[in-house]
């Protein structure tokens, strides 16, 4: 509780000296949470001016200096509504050919050739008055926000032996894998339920094709357009029902038509590596979303498995969604979904970028990648101390289990590559790399210093910064101060020795992946960024978004449920309760589940859509129209459905009371079947409190009142040399940890990111 308040009062005080970051002033920028991009006007449009005022100019597609690929979709108003004598120019030439008052009742159109940089763009009635807007357009291959790209990138365009699913994009342009145009390929679904290959030049009979009705009540022929482009560097793929009256028409963004809803379902993928050679996107082909109207989209940058930076995902989402926009039209609302790595993009999107997601579905639900790469570490050093003998001393596997917060030590150890340990140094070691990185010829080594680092901060180094002349990225790992085991001590579950020995030889890893004796040490100033920059997912934006998290009952492996439960306490700790998010705990396979999830998220997003309250926030109309199924819920074979909040045991600090067989060094947790028990993380375990998001800790003093138990003058002696500095001090916030985070970082200018400021406007 003190942390909880002085890091209230620490936001307090960043609000007063600097309103944009907490709503006020005019200088932050101003993001809807409904509509296709930051800056999108809602779907009706603007009020028109004053009358004798100058018209206006809007980007509709993005924000106006957030543009990309040398297009954006624009909309005119004057102060009468006429719009015969309007004029528009582009840096002098007269692109007025390209509006007309259109179907929608807007005067919009699609302004091409954007040079990249500033472009002006101007509006003037009959010779009369002007505005004009000031447009920076950025490379179809980005960056827009993210900051230098790194080398090498290998394109993959061209496809010797192209498939349905694997389509030739032609020769890529330029290193930035840019493609002439993009490639559209189509599918159908059977009658039997399954899709198939879709040829226009030589289609199946009609009777073939199934029908499905979209969820504006529009029956069409289930036919899917799919179109695979490359956006930033990445491969995508963006899925949608084809027209229904002629399957290869295209229409135009001010259309209203009936095979889109004009709703988007984007699907994260999952996994963490650092990729230098292009992959292809994860399926579209989603019957639950495509089947009511959705458009579906996937990105390889947004596929954590391929390319592991959270900033280019959320660039590659504004990129795509700006590409939708001026192609086929504005997105009412967007949906996100995925597993494990797709978990952490959504729930670091909703935390950085806002308005980028409405709705997110996390399963497999890490929390975000680098509270989670500390359990990483942790447990490769864990696993390396037990298996070097343990200092002469036996720890059970519950020992091992109490130690770690864990159900039972395979959780860190492995040996499966689902647990932690084993692919510890996947992440922070530099000769072992990933895909694209591992098998270049120019990887680092102690032999080539200056080869190419695929560890996650080298990944992320244009966030981090390097760390000297080295150049290699500044790292926010650390664990001075940690007492690992402590609650375990406490709770009588290990005894003195055991949690001095442990503390004593656990050690830490260098800047290399590589174990030293004593503990590793955050680079400095990388905490501070990876609190500022929201590296860590932040109550604050997890808060204002819908969430329905698939809770799967994983208690033996790294995707246990207990991450779920640190969002539910981080969005809790700012905003004073957890409402907008929903817990949907089971074990085995409930029907329907995705389709249940994804249409109680359709269903609440439609709501809120609808609440034209202009007395609530964005966060009150989430919680308000909630439907009756999105409330934390438990399933199991046996008993089906239930609500019954501690049955499922849902509470913000949930109990671990579990059955256990067997007794002494046999012992095990072995829950029963109603018995639904949440364990912990390393770090929580060692004292961290549920929010489990301190990257670097505070150092108070080691004070023997502290303990509940005596330590011999031996031990109290050998743990001061190992807490030489202090041990962590969690009633305060960790260092560099002082309140939310900016929102909306650019990184063109240099790490640590700096807020885009305020939108242009039309003048």
């Amino acid at each position: 509780m003190r942390r909880k308040i002085r890091m209230q009062q620490a936001a307090l005080v960043a609000c007063i000296a600097a309103l944009t970051a907490c709503g006020g002033g005019n200088d932050g920028p101003r993001f809807p949470i409904w509509g296709a991009n930051p800056g999108t006007p809602p779907p009706t449009g603007p009020g028109n001016p004053e009358p004798g005022a100058a018209p206006t100019l809007s980007v509709v597609s993005n924000r106006a200096d957030l543009v990309s690929g040398g297009n954006a979709l624009v909309e005119v108003r004057t102060a009468d509504g006429v719009y015969e004598q309007v004029k528009v120019m582009r840096d002098g030439q007269d692109v007025s050919a390209a509006f007309a008052l259109r179907e929608n009742g807007r005067y919009m159109g699609l302004v091409e050739g954007l040079a990249v940089g500033a472009n002006t763009l101007t509006a003037t009635v009959g010779g009369g008055r002007a505005a004009s807007l000031q447009v920076t357009n950025h490379p179809l291959g980005g960056p827009v926000f993210s900051g230098p790209q790194v080398d090498f990138w290998e394109c993959t365009t061209k496809v010797a032996s192209p498939t349905a699913s694997n389509p030739d994009l032609g020769d890529a342009l330029d290193a930035q894998c840019n493609i002439a145009a993009p490639v559209v390929r189509y599918q159908y679904r059977t009658l039997a339920g399954a899709f198939a290959n879709y040829d226009p030049a030589s289609p199946p009979d009609s009777a073939l094709i199934a029908r499905t009705t979209t969820d504006a009540g529009h029956s069409v022929p289930y036919i899917v357009r799919i179109e695979r482009g490359v956006i930033n560097r990445g491969k995508y793929d963006i899925a949608m029902l084809a027209s229904p009256t002629d399957v290869t028409a295209r229409w135009q963004p001010w259309q209203s038509v009936d095979n889109w809803n004009r709703k988007l379902y984007w699907k994260f993928g999952s996994g963490c590596e650092f990729g230098r050679t292009q992959t292809n996107p994860g399926s579209v082909m989603d019957h639950v979303a495509l089947s009511r109207g959705f458009m579906v989209a996937s990105s390889e940058m947004t596929n954590y498995g391929s390319h592991c930076n959270d900033v280019t995902s959320a660039e590659t989402v504004m990129m795509l969604k700006e590409h939708i926009t001026e192609q086929y039209g504005p997105i009412r609302y967007t949906i996100g979904e995925g597993n494990s790595g797709g978990a952490h993009q959504q729930h670091l999107h909703a935390t950085n970028y806002p308005g980028l997601l409405q709705g997110i579905l996390p399963s497999n639900g890490w929390q975000d990648t680098w509270t989670t790469g500390r359990e990483f570490a942790d447990c490769g050093l864990l696993k390396r101390f037990y298996d070097g003998g343990s200092a002469g001393l036996s720890y059970t596997v519950m020992n091992r289990a109490n130690i770690a917060g864990h159900r039972w030590n395979q959780v860190c150890e492995g040996p499966a590559n689902v647990n932690m340990a084993s692919r510890t140094a996947f992440y922070i070691d530099p000769t072992v790399g990933g895909q694209g990185c591992g098998t270049h010829p120019n990887r680092w080594s102690l032999a080539n210093l200056g080869g190419i680092r695929c560890t996650l901060q080298d990944f992320n180094i244009a966030i981090f910064g390097a760390r000297g002349a080295s150049g290699y990225a500044r790292t926010p790992l650390d664990n001075v101060g940690v007492q690992y085991g402590l609650v375990a001590l406490n709770k009588g579950e290990i005894d003195a020795e055991q949690f001095v020995a442990l503390n004593e030889q656990i050690g830490g890893y260098d800047i290399n992946g590589q174990w030293q004796p004593s503990r590793m040490r955050a680079d400095e100033g990388a905490a501070r960024i990876a609190h500022a920059s929201g590296r860590v997912a932040h109550g604050k934006g997890l808060g204002e978004v819908a969430i329905i998290a698939g809770v799967n009952w994983q208690i033996q492996e790294e995707h246990y449920d207990f991450r779920n439960y640190v969002i539910r306490n981080r969005i809790l700790e700012h905003h004073g309760d957890h409402d907008n998010q929903v817990l949907w705990r089971y074990k085995g396979n409930p029907p329907d589940f995705a389709e249940r999830r994804f249409a109680t998220m359709n269903d609440w997003l439609a709501a809120v859509e609808q609440d034209q309250s202009s007395t609530r926030t964005s966060r009150e109309k989430i919680i308000a129209n909630k439907p009756a199924l999105a409330t934390d819920s438990c399933w199991s074979a046996s008993a089906g459905w239930s609500t019954d909040a501690a049955l499922c045991n849902t509470s913000a600090n949930p109990h671990t009371q579990s059955t256990i067989t067997g007794s002494g060094a046999s012992a095990l947790y072995e829950p029963a079947e109603g018995e639904w028990p949440v364990w912990r993380d390393t770090r929580v375990a060692a004292g961290e409190d549920l929010t489990s998001d301190t990257m670097q800790c505070q150092l108070k003093p080691l004070v023997a009142s502290d303990y509940p138990i005596s330590f011999t003058t031996t031990q109290w002696s050998r743990l001061n040399a190992v807490f030489a500095d202090g041990v962590c001090d969690h009633s305060k916030p960790g260092q560099g940890q002082s309140g939310p985070p900016e929102q909306w970082l650019s990184y063109m200018d240099g790490p640590g990111g700096k807020p885009l400021g305020a939108a242009p406007q039309s003048r």
